[in-house]
């Protein structure tokens, strides 16, 4: 069943796209950005321990345990549309972002990924990842939805729902923070384009504080380590356990626990994509 404008008074925009929402335990950011959503919604529940709201005619699929960021997948594995746009718990797209991007993939082909720009909190300011991706180096191949990328925020993507599922959506093992990078690896070496296209705009309202940014940063140590591990040469491998030890030795040595089934799964990015890597590593050194 899916999200209709009789229930929550906001018509559908587009016919082409479904919401994909994972949560967990997030009750209150659900009942403020769940009635914005203006396509097909499905909702992911990842094993709330605590009661949610109910959302009549949406379909909602609850999980028997937490699995982070792949929770997303199961949502696309549901979705019967073409192109499928994330949002979390506490964020949603704004009016006529979602049927803008669908025109746009309609429009460019070998378009995989589309990721819009992020403004925070009731104050709306733009996100620094926004800023970034608009200031791309990799700049905008002739004929593309806008500026090539290869890193972005979650909440604000749309997918080609084949594409993304043939490159194996975000990886469980990396479970939250820092999973969207593989994703944008593996999409890059399938040949697709992954664009910025500001014209697409995400509202974000997180709740200050309320986490432990501490845990958080060890994990992101841990998930950059380990993507290194699984597509890129190994001197950037070494560099990156090398900066890691450096800032958050408990992080590197959660990849070096964890690694065995990264090196298991090693795969070599095209050329081209780990050029575009190094140069946006330049870029973000100021070298």
């Amino acid at each position: 069943m899916t999200l209709t404008p009789e229930i929550y008074g906001a018509e559908l925009e587009t016919e082409d796209v479904t919401v994909v929402v994972a949560t967990r335990n997030r009750a209150d950011r659900l009942l403020e950005t769940f009635p914005h959503h203006r396509a097909r919604t499905i909702l992911v529940d990842n094993a709330s321990d605590q009661p949610q709201p109910l959302f009549p005619g949406v379909d909602v699929v609850r999980l028997g345990e937490n699995r982070g960021a792949a929770a997303r997948n199961i949502g696309v594995l549901r979705a019967r549309t073409p192109y499928v746009a994330f949002a979390d718990d506490d964020s949603y797209w704004t009016p006529g972002s979602l049927a803008r991007a669908a025109a746009l993939l309609r429009e460019h082909p070998r378009a995989a990924l589309l990721a819009a720009k992020v403004l925070v909190g009731a104050e709306q300011r733009i996100d620094p990842v926004s800023v970034a991706m608009s200031e791309s180096p990799l700049g905008t191949p002739p004929g593309a939805a806008g500026p090539s990328v290869l890193g972005f925020l979650a909440c604000s993507l749309v997918v080609r729902r084949d594409a993304f599922l043939a490159a194996g959506g975000f990886e469980p093992r990396l479970f939250v923070y820092g999973e969207e990078a593989l994703l944008a690896m593996d999409l890059a070496a399938a040949g697709h384009e992954l664009s910025y296209v500001p014209d697409l705009v995400v509202r974000h309202l997180p709740l200050p504080g309320g986490r432990d940014n501490g845990a958080r940063a060890r994990v992101e140590t841990r998930n950059r380590v380990l993507t290194a591990m699984l597509r890129r040469p190994l001197p950037v491998v070494g560099r990156a356990l090398a900066k890691a030890a450096g800032e958050d030795p408990v992080g590197a040595l959660d990849a070096l626990r964890q690694g065995g089934w990264a090196w298991r799964r090693r795969r070599a990015l095209p050329p081209q994509v780990e050029s575009d890597l190094r140069r946006l590593a330049v870029d973000n050194s100021g070298a």
